[in-house]
């Protein structure tokens, strides 16, 4: 992202707010028993190199229309949760989802891959 000498507050905090937007459409359209990365909803919202962003807006997220619990860290890893990580195994587990030792098992074949 480029600076000039006219670029204001307000124009972050809009480009942001634009950002999570498409982060949380993004996650909708991660279908029931499927993750995806951090990595990928990022390059899905259009920022590939903005993952710790998207965990921050999941982590802020509390729209229960959105499943987050669905977004997981690389490797298969469950990744930080706005919630415990029990909670997020426990929601993943109720969509057949497997857990073991905090990762996804078969993360190859769960892992849904998302389309910008």
């Amino acid at each position: 992202m480029k600076f000039d000498a006219n670029f204001q507050i307000s124009d972050l905090t809009f480009q942001m707010n634009d950002f999570s937007k498409r982060v949380r459409s993004v996650v909708r359209r991660i279908p029931h028993g499927r993750v995806a990365t951090y990595g990928d909803v990022a390059a899905a919202a259009g920022r590939p190199r903005a993952p710790r962003a998207v965990g921050n807006i999941m982590r802020n997220c509390r729209d229960t229309s959105i499943p987050c619990h669905r977004v997981i860290a690389a490797g298969g890893k469950l990744g930080g949760y706005g919630r415990d990580l029990h909670t997020k195994r426990d929601l993943l587990l109720a969509e057949g989802v497997l857990v073991s030792g905090g990762r996804v098992r078969d993360f190859v074949s769960k892992r849904y891959r998302l389309k910008n």
